[in-house]
């Protein structure tokens, strides 16, 4: 009843939405089975139905295709050409014609026998040929793809010193490839799947069978097959409709444009998601530090790649944390300010005419509104804004005494230390400005208030079961080998703990190089 009611309220019409292509059945009239075809297809000018009569073998055929979408010169050449020009076999009759068209006659590196004609309009919308034969209820579905595609390049936003340069494209079938190569195991499991009512996407779980956990596996299908949405237009509606903490700034789902990374994460036991029509692949289970870690850590050496992982551990501090503690100490502490620096940070502010808590806002919010007009705007525009947002909120804007200089200073840190991590940028934002409040109504308590809820809100977070703060929690050496350090490879004998826990021994021996 509250269904009811609430779908009244909000102007739902539940009447059912009539569907045309609900209980198609084919007949033996070629005439007819177009005409279905084409009552289906109504509207659609892309939708070539191209029809065929061969005298060699006294028989008339109807192609249907999407203009666009399949290959032409390979439609031509082995399938319309074949079917032409052919001598039937000595064997063939009319009761065993589609047989030997399917085994003997069209050259297709796939092709199957459909009898149902749902399974061949989707077929169609896939981009492949149905071939419909006069005498008969069922055609042949071949594989004749051939649309346009993007070349493999680097991902922009994960690029790397040292590394590959491949990255995901838009096309399924070549992310598949692409982590294929990374991981020639038979153990390499592909699972597709249907998500969306209109837009009938193609997904695919993959995982590597003995090292992903099963429950795991069970838990994604169950959530994947009870996604009921009108269309998925990219790997994003997924991770919100599956992810444990929806409510949660932070993200329990990770995600990448790189085939390695999801190679590393498929070896250490997660599962991948792959969406037809986007180059971002999901991974989880997803643990906090994740986010912390980038490919090029692995390719490095080991101590290099920790310093640079503390780096963006305080970076993540920084962002976080800056604005709200200098508004407590400014504003409530200043006896723990040494007393030329409170004399120059009170000379400073002469003639502000705000306090600083709103100097704080004013400049975190141009700086985000900055940061996101600079990412929508072209490149050579969005440099533009940049320079010019930095003249303006810089010099220009102390010297008119709108704010102060170490305001100034302390924003631009903030916004820059939040690059080091880019896939915090959104719960760092939304992390910053609740210490900025707590801070500004009390003062360094505030401040430590805020650090141990945010603590307890991760401590509390899962993903698919998995505690989010697994590694961080730990006190053993082997567990966090791989957190805020990245330990060398010949200590690293484990997989990850409660990922890949059903086979854990990453390698036995200790493989520690030799002094020479």
């Amino acid at each position: 009843m509250f269904r009811i009611l609430k779908d009244t309220i909000l102007g739902v019409n539940n009447k059912k939405q009539p569907n045309r292509t609900k209980d198609i059945e084919l007949t033996k009239s070629l005439e007819k089975n177009i005409s279905e075809f084409k009552r289906i297809f109504k509207g659609n000018e892309t939708v070539i139905f191209r029809n065929i009569e061969s005298n060699q073998w006294d028989i008339k055929c109807c192609i249907i295709f999407i203009d666009g979408m399949i290959n032409k010169s390979d439609l031509h050449k082995n399938v319309i050409y074949p079917i032409m020009n052919s001598i039937p076999p000595q064997k063939a009759d009319k009761q065993n014609i589609l047989e030997v068209l399917e085994k003997k006659i069209i050259n297709a590196s796939d092709i199957k026998n459909e009898k149902d004609a749902n399974e061949m309009i989707m077929a169609i919308l896939y981009g492949n040929a149905v071939l419909l034969l006069d005498g008969f209820s069922g055609g042949l579905v071949i594989d004749v793809k051939g649309w346009e595609q993007r070349a493999i390049t680097e991902p922009s936003v994960e690029q790397v010193v040292r590394g590959p340069r491949e990255g995901f494209t838009e096309t399924i079938m070549t992310n598949l490839t692409l982590i294929r190569r990374k991981i020639l195991s038979a153990d390499l499991k592909f699972q597709f799947k249907e998500i969306g009512v209109r837009t009938k996407t193609k997904i695919c779980v993959c995982y590597i069978e003995g090292l992903a956990n099963e429950k795991i596996i069970k838990e994604v299908h169950k959530r994947l097959d009870d996604i009921q949405i009108d269309s998925i237009l990219e790997s994003g509606y997924i991770e919100e409709l599956i992810q444990d903490a929806p409510l949660s700034p932070f993200p329990t789902i990770s995600h990448t444009e790189r085939p390695d990374i999801v190679a590393a994460n498929l070896l250490e036991g997660r599962i991948a998601i792959v969406v037809d029509g986007t180059p971002t692949v999901l991974t989880l289970p997803c643990l906090f530090v994740e986010y912390f870690q980038a490919n090029e850590d692995y390719y490095n050496t080991f101590i290099y790649a920790s310093i640079n992982r503390l780096i963006k551990f305080f970076g993540f501090f920084l962002t976080t944390s800056i604005p709200a503690i200098y508004v407590a100490l400014a504003t409530f502490h200043q006896e723990m300010i040494p007393t030329p620096l409170i004399l120059s940070i009170s000379a400073s502010r002469e003639g502000v005419p705000f306090p600083t808590i709103v100097e704080a806002i004013i400049m975190l919010l141009a700086f985000e509104i900055l940061r996101e007009g600079g990412i929508r705007l072209p490149a050579p525009i969005g440099a533009t804004i940049g320079f010019v947002g930095a003249i303006i909120l810089g010099q220009a804007a102390v010297q008119a005494r709108f704010v102060s200089a170490p305001i100034v200073i302390l924003i631009a840190l903030t916004g820059i230390s939040q690059f080091l991590a880019p896939k915090m940028i959104g719960p760092a934002i939304i992390v910053r400005f609740i210490f900025l409040f707590l801070s500004a109504f009390l003062g360094l308590y505030g401040y430590i208030f805020g650090v141990i809820g945010l603590f307890i809100h991760l401590m509390s977070l899962r993903s698919f079961g998995v505690p989010y703060m697994i590694s961080i929690g730990s006190i053993k050496m082997q567990d966090i080998k791989d957190t805020a350090i990245r330990a060398p490879w010949w200590y690293m004998y484990y997989r990850p703990k409660l990922i890949g826990q059903k086979n854990p021994i990453r390698k036995k021996d200790s493989q520690i190089p030799e002094k020479r």
